[in-house]
């Protein structure tokens, strides 16, 4: 393709090194990338609070798409620009109704929002006793169900220990029947449920309107099947050689792994 106008990229798995760092390689080619002019997007599951680690030293200061595309977030301002398909508490209750039949002993875990980040006003991750973090249980407000599922949330997260998350999005998909989005970032025994249609493809796609980008100029990057419909959309869809087999489905292109700057390897064409 012509040289991309817009970069998107995942960040775990993908932009970081299998020990969650951004290897010097990677820096210096996003860098390049935003020096040129080029807006570099991260595009991720995580919530904004998680974004500044990342950003800062990759100079970062533009959009980023956050909690699979249900947020836009303003990093140079840490200020939430959007937010889209927020879960309203009717359903989230009927969510975890039919997942407590589908996916018995389940835990759940809402993630929520306000006007920044770190907004004081907001408890922004609250989890019900038991539930299983795989990034660690270092984070979040346990709270009774009825407080998890009794405000708006961004996504509702599920935990079920000795399953993957391939086993349980399956189980779910089958009592969801498209009420709600399935899908997930690790195969730890965690999926995420996000409003019908929000994905990080959605996110994308307003940052390119607000930037005045057609999607056919867009190379975006990813390894999970959070990342099919965003890799699907992009102009050019660039699969990492470490991914989820869904993502070589829907791809281009598949680069090297994250262990080997996967991400630097293509850009490196252009910057």
């Amino acid at each position: 393709m012509e040289k991309p106008l817009l970069i998107a990229s995942d960040v775990d798995g993908t932009l970081l090194a299998p020990l969650e760092v951004l290897s010097e390689r990677t820096i210096d080619i996003v860098r390049r990338v935003t020096e040129d002019g080029v807006p570099f997007v991260l595009a991720s599951g995580r919530p904004p609070r998680w974004i500044a680690p990342i950003a800062n030293p990759l100079g970062l200061t533009g959009y980023a798409v956050c909690a699979n595309g249900a947020v836009l977030y303003e990093i140079g301002t840490d200020r939430i620009v959007a937010v889209h398909g927020l879960l309203e508490p009717a359903l989230l209750h009927d969510t975890v109704s039919a997942l407590d039949h589908a996916l018995p002993g389940c835990r759940f875990a809402a993630e929520r929002v306000g006007e920044s980040a770190q907004d004081p006003r907001v408890r922004s991750f609250v989890i019900e006793p038991d539930y299983h973090n795989p990034w660690g249980n270092h984070e979040g407000a346990e709270a009774p169900r009825a407080e998890v599922l009794g405000h708006p949330a961004i996504k509702l997260l599920i935990s079920r220990r000795g399953m993957s998350s391939d086993e349980m999005a399956r189980a779910a998909r089958e009592v969801l029947d498209g009420s709600v989005d399935i899908t997930y970032s690790t195969d730890t025994g965690l999926i995420e449920v996000a409003a019908h249609g929000i994905t990080k493809a959605t996110g994308l796609a307003e940052v390119c309107e607000r930037l005045d980008v057609p999607a056919e100029r867009v190379i975006a990057f990813g390894d999970m099947p959070n990342d099919v419909e965003m890799l699907g959309w992009a102009g050019h869809g660039v699969a990492m050689a470490n991914g989820h087999r869904y993502v070589f489905d829907v791809a281009d292109e598949v680069t090297g792994p994250n262990s080997e700057d996967g991400v630097a390897q293509v850009l490196e064409r252009w910057f």
